[in-house]
């Protein structure tokens, strides 16, 4: 008779330690097809276990298909494929990317999150909401962060937000995908000019055209509209240029958005962070019905979050609701109930507060490196006072590739403004894009002095 050790381990009962141990011996051709399996008793008896265990072990292999029953003669294996050894798997011992050697000036940071307050908030949300936070909840977000969502919207951007209208979603990603099916993609959607290449290629994917809309000192050019019948915008603070859209450009566009039966998807993102004077207010304010405010948490608290959330038109959710709504939200409540809190008991506003100083005072450190390094006769900084970014221009000969080369041979990662536009551009030769929010401020400052320009 074959020998199993049975082990108890923590959370497997006995029946499914043993159930493996054969499953393993069937599907490696330790037992054979049609050999015949130990009576219940004996291997009970044999292994010291009660017979229900392995009563409960051959059930299983029985359901599976691994061995057959036959009336009054036991238990027998069946003709399975036999499984080769797999090689052991290596473990993984780096989850996440190591960081680049010197300073990237091209990617986005956090820090300075208050986890320790978050993390109290998770608790109360266990112990107060309970089993309560297994139930789904409703497909535009839970109903206590809507109205928290709204909220905050009316105390810092003078929006005033009905929560029904608010839907809220897993990323901006998964958003613009469930626009493209509420607007329809057979319009054609008009996008900035340089501007945020991941949107182009989420339309794309999405089966829409596409149409590069040219910018100038006052954002994207109404004469330039073509037949678009929805634009997607970031008014209140461009990127990768910073431009923050004057009223009459803001008008002429709702202007057209009436006259054409066509809708502006208004992106706020980023522009928590301006560090002098007040934004103006969103876009959605001046139409309600023609406007699409979208904004995100994965900025402002940290980026696994997954938090984004859009404020649609009346008409717009009723037509949601009706065509859309059987959709599952994709944010758990569990995180959605503690974002409530923590916008409700302003510890959202401290924390931006907070954050503002911080990138301030890297902003102005950053600036002051390259003020003072031995290139800085080369260098002019094109600033709105906004956001996480500014433009640097570079006095130099060089395309793109052999100035961005140039300066990784300092250690200096960096992304030129041309890389933005769907086309390549001559005007902008020597513009670079500086992210300063991530930055190593030290690997910045040696980098700084070695470059040669």
């Amino acid at each position: 008779m074959r020998t199993y050790t049975l082990k108890k381990q923590p959370g497997l009962p006995l029946y499914e330690a043993l159930y493996r141990a054969i499953r393993e011996d069937i599907l490696t051709g330790t037992l054979l097809p049609g050999e015949k399996l130990p009576s219940k008793r004996a291997l009970a008896s044999n292994l010291e276990v009660g017979k229900t265990t392995v009563e409960a072990a051959y059930a299983q292999l029985l359901e599976e298909g691994y061995i057959s029953s036959r009336e009054r003669s036991g238990f027998f294996v069946e003709a399975v494929e036999p499984q080769k050894k797999a090689r052991p798997v290596q473990p993984v011992t780096e989850s996440v990317p190591l960081p680049r050697q010197g300073a990237d000036l091209t990617g986005n940071g956090t820090g300075q999150f208050p986890f320790s307050v978050w993390i109290r908030l998770q608790r109360e949300v266990i112990l107060d909401y309970g089993e309560r936070l297994l139930l789904p909840v409703d497909s535009r977000g839970a109903p206590e962060t809507r109205t928290a969502i709204a909220k905050n919207l009316g105390d810092f951007r003078g929006m005033t937000v009905d929560p029904e209208n608010i839907l809220i979603g897993a990323g901006t990603d998964f958003l613009y995908n469930l626009l493209l099916q509420l607007l329809g993609q057979d319009k054609v959607y008009g996008v900035e000019d340089p501007g945020y290449g991941k949107i182009r290629k989420i339309y794309a994917a999405g089966g829409v055209r596409c149409l590069p809309i040219p910018m100038d000192e006052s954002g994207i050019r109404p004469d330039s509209l073509g037949g678009a019948r929805v634009l997607h915008i970031s008014p209140s603070h461009h990127f990768p240029t910073g431009i923050v859209m004057p009223l009459h450009r803001r008008r002429a566009l709702i202007d057209w958005a009436r006259r054409t039966d066509g809708f502006i998807i208004e992106d706020d993102y980023d522009t928590e962070f301006r560090f002098r004077g007040h934004p103006l207010p969103p876009m959605q304010t001046m139409d309600p019905e023609r406007v699409i405010y979208m904004n995100t948490f994965s900025k402002t608290l940290f980026p696994s979050i997954r938090i984004s959330y859009m404020v649609l038109p009346a008409g717009l959710m009723a037509r949601f609701r009706e065509k859309l709504g059987f959709y599952g939200c994709t944010v758990p409540s569990f995180e959605q109930y503690t974002l409530a809190r923590f916008l409700d008991r302003g510890y959202f506003e401290k924390h931006i507060n907070r954050m503002r100083k911080f990138y301030r005072a890297r902003r102005n450190r950053v600036i002051a490196m390259l003020a003072g390094c031995p290139a800085a006769g080369k260098f002019t900084i094109l600033e709105q006072d906004a956001g996480l970014h500014f433009l640097l221009k570079v006095e130099t000969a060089l395309d793109d590739n052999a100035l961005t080369a140039l300066f990784a041979q300092s250690g200096l990662r960096v992304q030129p403004l041309g890389s933005f536009y769907t086309s390549p551009r001559e005007d902008c030769r020597g513009m670079l894009v500086i992210n300063y929010s991530a930055v190593d401020e030290k690997a910045l400052e040696e980098g700084l002095g070695k470059l040669e320009i």
